[in-house]
């Protein structure tokens, strides 16, 4: 009779300790289970500029203001006007570098009081160098230039000029802009030793074809 009471309570006494060695050896309460590492943030792509492409023939026209500027001209201030006027050109665009030709024609309200004189007109033909910094072209021109002026100083004079621009891409077809041209012209109206500055600011409009 002891025997087995003895036996009874060795059986009860091993049964939970069977039991709980057989949880932790499957991975139970007592092994921790590792928790999937959180996935990585996707990163961002950096932002690529895309610069615009002013290749193509344009034409538009100008508004703008001129002043003359010279030893022959006696006038209390120097003479000055508004300009107005129209210009064609071409541009081709070669990645950051632009390069262009232009032609334009500009009347004047510019008059000269001593001596008396008016300055009718100003026709130019341009080479422009310019960076594609997108919407926006900063570029720099330079070229001939011809001056027409009537009573005391009669005569088309020929000169040279240059300059800075801007130009703003609104969309593929409309471009505006802004210009500061200084002319120099020797000899003016056939007058020996008169030299004439003159300098123009002007706000342009284009249509791109």
């Amino acid at each position: 009779m002891n025997t087995t009471l003895k036996f009874a309570r060795t059986s009860m006494l091993a049964a939970p300790l069977a039991l709980a060695t057989g949880m932790a050896s499957a991975g139970g309460i007592s092994e921790p289970i590792a928790a999937p590492a959180p996935a990585p943030a996707p990163i961002a792509a950096a932002p690529v500029a895309v610069g615009n492409d002013w290749t193509g023939f344009y034409a538009g026209g100008q508004l703008g203001f001129g002043r003359l500027d010279s030893d022959a001209i006696l006038d209390d201030d120097d003479p000055e006007g508004a300009i107005y006027g129209v210009h064609a050109g071409y541009n081709y665009d070669f990645g950051s570098i632009v390069l262009g030709g232009e032609i334009d024609y500009d009347l004047t309200n510019i008059e000269v009081d001593d001596p008396s004189s008016e300055v009718d007109s100003i026709a130019r033909a341009k080479a422009k160098l310019g960076y594609d910094a997108g919407q926006f072209m900063p570029y720099i021109t330079a070229g001939v230039a011809r001056v027409e002026t009537t009573d005391a100083l009669d005569g088309d004079t020929d000169g040279s000029f240059a300059g800075l621009g801007v130009s703003y891409m609104m969309n593929d077809a409309i471009i505006l802009g802004g210009e500061v041209l200084q002319h120099q012209f020797e000899d003016f109206a056939d007058s020996d030793g008169v030299d004439v500055d003159a300098t123009t600011l002007s706000l342009r409009a284009s249509f791109k074809f």
